[in-house]
């Protein structure tokens, strides 16, 4: 049924986003930016922004509660928690917070899933949301967790997420804005007409795909200096050793057999956990592991 709920608030956030969108161009009085003169490039660079940094920003306020629904987080009370190993989880994501700055405690919760990981989400540190999953007790000690908290708190202090969703919404806009233009010249010289039409429409698609993936690659080098960012922030939270034995637990699981052939989450999630699993290339959103940890044994901080 997970995928059911996935395609499901796909179909939801794409319709939100679609309605929104429109009725803020409508409210701007935005124009067709194809005239009989050809491309106005004033109203084309207004459309992109609107719909490449409004979809961006609806998806991070939706964060939270998306996260929540497609891991099936549990979030846990913490005046009521239901056992010791839950008020610890809760006790040691307060402690970290407050030592890091933070004023309003994030929300605490846990998903089921045999693989060791945690994330944190939210649209900004006054609502943010800190999450591990079942199997992160199973592979970790307490040293190992609170260090993954700490990585996790260091994420939202530093205003990942919402960096994260700035890059991703002028990215997406430049993406729309160069395939409309390349599509049009294309177009227009092939056809000598003004452009408009069911194949400059594939075509816009096509090159808004080849676009967006080129446009991958500077998000996700973001996306990986961010992690070791938090890695570092996670070794001053709770200690150095800590995290490098953190990453060392998550080495050592990723390595087992079995760990192989274990779902993955949806690839919006993975990008948001402490680990992702992959190897290195471009469009990783994680360096690998081995490079986390060498990079924090040669560190200088203790």
């Amino acid at each position: 049924m997970m995928w059911l709920r996935r395609i499901g608030l796909f179909i939801l956030v794409n319709l939100l986003v679609v309605f929104t969108i429109s009725i803020v161009l409508s409210v701007l009085n935005v124009q067709p930016y194809l005239t009989a003169r050809g491309i106005d490039y004033s109203s084309l660079m207004i459309f992109c922004l609107v719909w490449g940094m409004g979809g961006a920003f609806i998806s991070l306020l939706l964060s939270r509660w998306m996260a929540k629904m497609m891991m099936g987080v549990q979030l846990i009370d913490p005046e009521n928690p239901g056992n010791n190993q839950e008020r610890q989880l809760v006790q040691t994501v307060y402690r970290l917070a407050e030592k890091a700055g933070m004023t309003t405690m994030p929300e605490v919760g846990y998903f089921q899933s045999p693989a060791p990981n945690a994330f944190a989400t939210g649209a900004s540190r006054n609502s943010a949301l800190v999450a591990v999953s079942t199997g992160l007790f199973d592979a970790m000690g307490q040293d190992e967790i609170e260090a993954v908290l700490g990585h996790e708190i260091t994420h939202v202090v530093n205003g990942d997420m919402v960096t994260m969703t700035l890059l991703q919404g002028v990215i997406n806009a430049f993406v729309m804005f160069l395939a409309r233009v390349v599509a049009y010249a294309i177009e227009r010289n092939e056809d000598n007409r003004r452009g408009g039409g069911m194949m400059e429409y594939f075509l816009i698609m096509m090159l808004q795909f080849v676009f967006g993936i080129i446009g991958m690659i500077p998000l996700m080098a973001f996306s990986r200096w961010r992690e070791f960012r938090a890695d570092a922030g996670g070794a001053r939270l709770a200690g150095k050793r800590k995290m490098i034995d953190a990453l060392k637990a998550l080495k050592a699981f990723q390595e087992q057999p079995q760990a192989q052939g274990l779902p993955q989450p949806a690839p919006a999630m993975r990008a948001m956990q402490i680990s992702s699993g992959d190897g290195f290339s471009f469009f990783a959103s994680h360096p690998s592991l081995d490079v986390r940890i060498e990079r924090l044994e040669n560190s200088t901080e203790e």
